[in-house]
Parts: C-alpha cells; structure tokens; sequence
C-alpha cells in the first residue's frame, strides 16, 4: 500500500511549515528586543540606584549642617539674651 500526497497536501504542508518558520522568526525577534529593553532597565535601575545612594549621603551632611548652624544660632540667641 502506498501513501500518496496529492499536491494539494503537500502545498498545505508547505504553507504551515513557512507560517511556523516565520512565527519563530518574530519570536526570536521579540525575544531580543525584549532581553535589550531588559539590559537598559537594569542599567538604569543601576543608575538611579547609586543615585539614590549618593542623595541619601548628601542629605546626611546636609542634615548634619543644620544641626551644626541650629547650635550655633541657639549659642548666639542665648548670648544675646544674657545681654539683656
């Protein structure tokens, strides 16, 4: 007994092969941009990372100012006051 595949079949075949070909294609597509989108995310999430860091040292020492010029206004406010 012999299988045949009329030309119809084989066309049929053809064309469902070429769609899976081209779906794979633009999954691998997507595959890339999506790992690059995920590269320049991690790349920013880096940046503002340090950037977060480096304002919270910052805000430290400007933290630490205040104090230091709230003392400073305090001793002269009290010398004032023992003019008085």
């Amino acid at each position: 007994m012999t299988n045949t595949v009329s030309v119809d079949e084989f066309q049929a075949l053809e064309q469902r092969v070429l769609r899976t070909v081209e779906l794979i294609r633009k999954e691998r597509e997507q595959r890339s941009v999506a790992e690059q989108e995920i590269v320049a995310l991690k790349e920013l999430l880096d940046h503002a990372s340090n950037e977060n860091s480096s304002m919270g040292v910052e805000l430290a020492a400007l933290k630490q100012e205040r104090e230091q010029v709230k003392t400073r206004v305090d001793a002269m406010l009290k010398q004032m006051d023992d003019l008085v």
